[in-house]
């Protein structure tokens, strides 16, 4: 069997299962980027913003996307090579990830893109072994029985 992934991502962390015939494998990846912040003295007291503080929030704004293009492509790194990546999470990290992976000729075949709230790290595992997991018998290929 060839690697399969299922990860849950949000823009500040995620939580990576690679299943293989050997078992599975879970990581849990921290992202570095800060939320955005706001701009600072002048929003709070009604007073307009001075003209510098554009091109420090546009350099705010470049690091913070810096710093997800860095978290993505760690993200990415764990799925390299597997034969399918199911992604799942809250917001708009999940789509952003797909994007990178399928950017990456090595990165993986998608195979499916959920949205899905906050989840334990069980949880996520074991959505990906349901994802994943046929009712197959050791050694059998392509044939599934159901007994009633």
């Amino acid at each position: 069997m060839k690697p399969v992934a299922g990860l849950w991502i949000d823009h500040r962390r995620a939580v990576v299962v690679v299943v293989t015939d050997k078992g599975e494998e879970t990581r849990t990846i921290e992202s570095n980027a800060e939320k955005q912040i706001q701009r600072a003295a002048g929003s709070r007291h009604g007073g307009s913003f001075e003209s510098m503080a554009v091109p420090a929030d546009d350099s705010r704004q470049r690091e913070y996307t810096g710093e997800l293009d860095r978290y993505y492509d760690r993200v990415a790194a764990h799925v390299r090579g597997a034969e399918a990546v199911m992604i799942f999470g809250p917001g708009e990290a999940k789509g952003e990830l797909k994007k990178r992976i399928e950017q990456d000729p090595a990165g993986g075949r998608i195979v499916g893109v959920e949205t899905a709230d906050k989840m334990s790290v069980s949880q996520i595992v074991a959505k990906v072994r349901q994802r994943f997991t046929k009712p197959e018998s050791p050694g059998k290929t392509g044939d599934t029985h159901t007994c009633g």
